[in-house]
């Protein structure tokens, strides 16, 4: 907006204004005035720019972007806690309850239990939000006293820590909600309310699914896979907890929704490659993983086929690979239908 008012150009038209019969040369007493002058106006200019940007959705980031949607009630997720079981254990090695309460600590994370779901399993709550909490397992260290525990340990992850939404996320459910109809329980609807939970990264819904005044909501998480049954159930309490049509979530009444995630379809992938000199089977398998679970996340709830050309693609846009044959797909040489209710993930990857 602002490019063209540079040091140079706001210098000049300083310098214009100054009477012809002053030493206006670089390095003249009035130059050196005005310079410093012209620098701080350009900056300013600068950050003008920078500012206009963070007024408006599209440019905006962080805070800004937060406060540019505002108006439209959607707002950014916050980091949630991760949830894991947790087994304890006596000096005996009988399993043992603790108490409810109870703190632990596995590297530079604290744990707290908060529910216990059999003699010696506990439910516990990493005290640091986001997903680094899902990504440590092993012997817990009690941070205070527990009378007669020989061990503990983290095994099972329940509940996946989910980071703060980013903006890019943030952005695409604005976009979403006001570019498309969202009014009166219509379908879009549906999805809107999915995705304000925690945990839903994308939603469908399927009017009529089972009958006149049902609904059908299939949801994915944030990495494009089904999430956990804690989320489902979520979403289920949110928008029909009851699911009786009574209207006790924010279904309208005469509305049954059911909310299940996503059925999950593995992709096995097998072919046989000519190498460049000094390539590995090992090296290309890596990026062929890479490159498939990646086209898997861009295809959910977007396009129900996985289109055997795009993994054709994929293994040809690998650098190492000279040529390939024998690829199948799920062991046939053709697309792979998924269906509207499904998501692609990735299976096993032969490379020979």
């Amino acid at each position: 907006m602002f490019e063209d008012q540079t040091f140079e150009i706001i210098l000049e038209r300083m310098l214009d204004r100054v009477p012809d019969g002053i030493d206006k040369r670089e390095g003249s007493i009035i130059y050196d005035a005005l310079a410093p002058a012209a620098v701080e106006l350009a900056q300013m200019y600068v950050e003008l720019d920078l500012n206009a940007n963070l007024r408006f959705p599209d440019t905006a980031s962080g805070e800004y972007l937060d406060r540019s949607i505002a108006w439209s009630g959607i707002n950014r997720k916050m980091a949630s806690k991760a949830q894991l079981r947790a087994v304890f254990y006596s000096g005996s090695g009988a399993l043992l309850d603790i108490p409810i309460g109870s703190r632990f600590s596995l590297g530079d994370l604290n744990y707290v239990a908060i529910e216990r779901l059999s003699t010696g399993n506990y439910r516990m709550e990493c005290e640091t939000a986001g997903s680094e909490g899902n990504r440590h397992f092993g012997a817990l260290i009690p941070i205070e006293y527990i009378s007669d525990l020989g061990r503990g340990e983290l095994t099972e992850l329940l509940l996946a820590g989910e980071d703060t939404e980013e903006d890019a996320v943030l952005y695409e459910r604005y976009q979403e909600k006001v570019s498309r109809p969202i009014t009166s329980g219509n379908r879009y609807q549906y999805e809107l309310w999915a995705r304000e939970i925690t945990g839903v990264g994308r939603a469908r819904a399927f009017p009529l699914w089972n009958g006149s005044g049902t609904v059908k909501v299939v949801l994915l998480n944030n990495d494009m896979r089904s999430p956990a049954v804690a989320v489902v159930e979520a979403v289920q309490q949110y928008i029909d907890p009851t699911q009786d049509g009574m209207g006790e979530g924010t279904a309208p009444i005469g509305s049954v929704t059911t909310v299940v995630g996503a059925t999950e379809i593995p992709i096995n992938i097998s072919v046989k490659v000519t190498l460049a000199t000094g390539a590995t089977v090992d090296d290309v398998k890596e990026q062929l993983e890479r490159g498939a679970a990646d086209y898997f996340r861009d295809l959910a709830f977007t396009d129900p086929l996985v289109r055997y050309t795009r993994i054709q693609g994929i293994i040809l846009g690998i650098p190492p690979v000279i040529d390939y044959s024998d690829l199948f797909v799920n062991g046939e040489e053709k697309n792979i239908e998924i269906g509207m209710d499904g998501v692609a993930v990735l299976g096993t990857v032969t490379v020979t």
